[in-house]
């Protein structure tokens, strides 16, 4: 999938160096088709290096897929060049009134605050509940899942006592679904939180369904039942190095933190982690993409929220 991105997004050439299709907006100009109008709420503190990541597993299918990203107004990142913003980033004010075949909202590094208490919390719910009448299908991930399910749901996020790191193996409890088309019977994603949502919570809500679990790091992924709304709470998209960097960054400012498990080879935080969750990683941004966004929007985009 040729992913249409700004032209001079950082992204780019990183992309390209691993073979991967991006079409700069010159390029989509001369294509006589209509894309995927995907929408990125970026909540994460680096900027760049959450874009590439999530670019990068967007890239591996025949359409062309047209991406905008999102920064919420009410909080300023402290960690990205303000220019860097001002040139490839948007705000809700200027969106409100456009459509969007999909929507990713991602995690957020403020799990250990109540809802409520983060600074964007408001703005937050402003564009969540516009998502229900502005977006086909939106992918929330790790604390923007909890985030979702909190404000569409009422379902609450439980501190787990140290912080769960690492790399875990899952099971598909739905083997039917479309979003693991394709998975192995057993796969590894990497995790990275210090609250979880539990299942009995899940279940008691008829309007979701509880499609993968893992034994040691609980719930991974649940949508809703009318398929507009999923929900995971890893990071199939981290690259090779994020756990170890992230490590790193805990034990540099003092904290009391685990070594993620399942990653280091022999537990040597010297030794480059193997990675052993890409496969499964592009397979799920793709199937959610081509089964929940491209097979179901109607090609009218201005009628997405309806149904």
């Amino acid at each position: 999938m040729p992913i249409k991105i700004p032209n001079q997004l950082p992204a780019t050439p990183i992309l390209e160096s691993e073979n991967i299709f991006v079409m700069t907006e010159h390029r989509a100009l001369r294509q006589d088709i209509r894309p995927l109008r995907l929408l990125l709420l970026n909540l994460m503190p680096t900027k760049v290096v959450t874009e590439t990541q999530l670019l990068r597993k967007l890239s591996n299918s025949p359409l062309q897929v047209e991406v905008e990203f999102l920064q919420t107004i009410s909080y300023e990142s402290k960690n990205v060049d303000p220019e860097h913003l001002a040139s490839f980033y948007t705000s809700f004010d200027n969106i409100r009134s456009k459509f969007y075949d999909g929507m990713i909202i991602t995690g957020a590094p403020v799990e250990n605050l109540e809802f409520e208490d983060v600074d964007y919390w408001q703005e937050l719910c402003d564009i969540m509940e516009w998502t229900s009448t502005n977006v086909y299908s939106t992918l929330h991930i790790c604390w923007g899942a909890q985030a979702a399910l909190y404000y569409h749901y009422g379902i609450p996020k439980y501190p787990i006592g140290p912080k769960l790191s690492g790399v875990f193996k899952h099971n598909i409890l739905k083997q039917q679904s479309p979003l693991f088309r394709g998975f192995d019977d057993e796969f590894y994603i990497p995790h990275s939180r210090y609250t979880e949502i539990r299942e009995a919570d899940i279940l008691a809500v008829p309007e979701l369904e509880l499609l993968s679990v893992s034994d040691e790091a609980g719930v991974f992924a649940l949508k809703s039942t009318n398929n507009r709304h999923v929900f995971i709470t890893g990071h199939p998209e981290y690259d090779a190095d994020t756990l170890a960097l992230e490590y790193s960054r805990d034990i540099n400012k003092g904290l009391s933190i685990d070594m993620p498990k399942n990653y280091f080879p022999d537990n040597d935080p010297t030794a480059p982690p193997f990675v052993y969750w890409r496969a499964h990683a592009q397979l799920l941004y793709s199937n959610w993409l081509n089964y929940y966004v491209y097979q179901s929007t109607p090609y009218d985009i201005e009628k997405v929220g309806e149904g």
